[in-house]
């Protein structure tokens, strides 16, 4: 038996990577919908192309592990997918552009508010040496942590709890991202953003017009903040 439990799971394991194999030619298809969309919301956005780095992590991740098993077919299409508990993946445009926003590297700690099902955490592990993320709902944060530990994301670290608050005991932080819509930027996440960091973080009321807010804190703590462009989330629960 100790001899066939690693051959089973080198199998199962086998068997994953084949069936992602052939969902890459769509997976391929969504980064090239998303360097259309990149081109043609330049305006708003300011970039025209979003970052390599980034591109090829939305070309490497599985987005249709991080679904429902009646949802995998939509996987790599350009919009939100439902995962339970009134919660959705975000689109991939979104996601790209959040990432490229944070304008992350190789040796920086990132702190992202919302697993949902894991997605986003995932693409910002392979480009980042940490990822820190919460969930508030318990069957999510449950279900992300498992499913990235069997995709390998042993550099993320994913925690039940209330992201208002942020998780300031591995603050301060080169990034944070915030994967739903809150009323305000919350107090507790800038204070957890280092100086010379970004926040990337939808603001609006739910059911009504939401900016996607890029945040920096300058070397002496000072805040400046744009509006990149509409968008529309789920709402951030806790806080306040």
């Amino acid at each position: 038996m100790r001899i066939l439990v690693p051959a089973i799971a080198l199998a199962l394991a086998s068997a994953g990577l084949r069936a992602d194999d052939a969902f890459t030619p769509l997976r391929n298809a969504m980064v090239r919908d998303i360097a259309a969309i990149s081109a043609a919301t330049r305006d708003g956005t300011g970039k025209a192309t979003l970052d390599a780095r980034v591109m090829a992590a939305m070309a490497k991740v599985p987005r249709h592990r991080f679904v429902p098993p009646e949802e995998e077919r939509y996987a790599y299409e350009n919009r939100p997918l439902p995962i339970g508990h009134g919660q959705t993946i975000s689109q991939p445009y979104i996601v790209a552009l959040m990432t490229d926003l944070a304008r992350v590297g190789p040796t920086d700690v990132v702190l992202e508010i919302g697993t949902g099902s894991g997605y986003q955490a995932a693409i910002l592990a392979e480009l980042v040496r940490a990822v820190y993320t919460m969930e508030i709902i318990e069957p999510l944060a449950t279900q992300a942590r498992e499913r990235l530990g069997v995709l390998g994301y042993r550099q993320v670290e994913a925690r039940l709890g209330d992201g208002y608050y942020g998780w300031a005991e591995h603050g301060p932080y080169d990034a944070i991202l915030v994967t739903a819509a809150a009323s305000h930027v919350p107090p507790p996440l800038i204070a957890q953003l280092k100086p010379g960091g970004r926040m990337v973080i939808p603001v609006g009321a739910p059911f009504m017009t939401q900016y996607l807010l890029l945040i920096e804190k300058a070397s002496d703590g000072t805040i400046s903040t744009r509006q990149v462009l509409p968008v529309r989330f789920v709402p951030l629960a806790g806080g306040r």
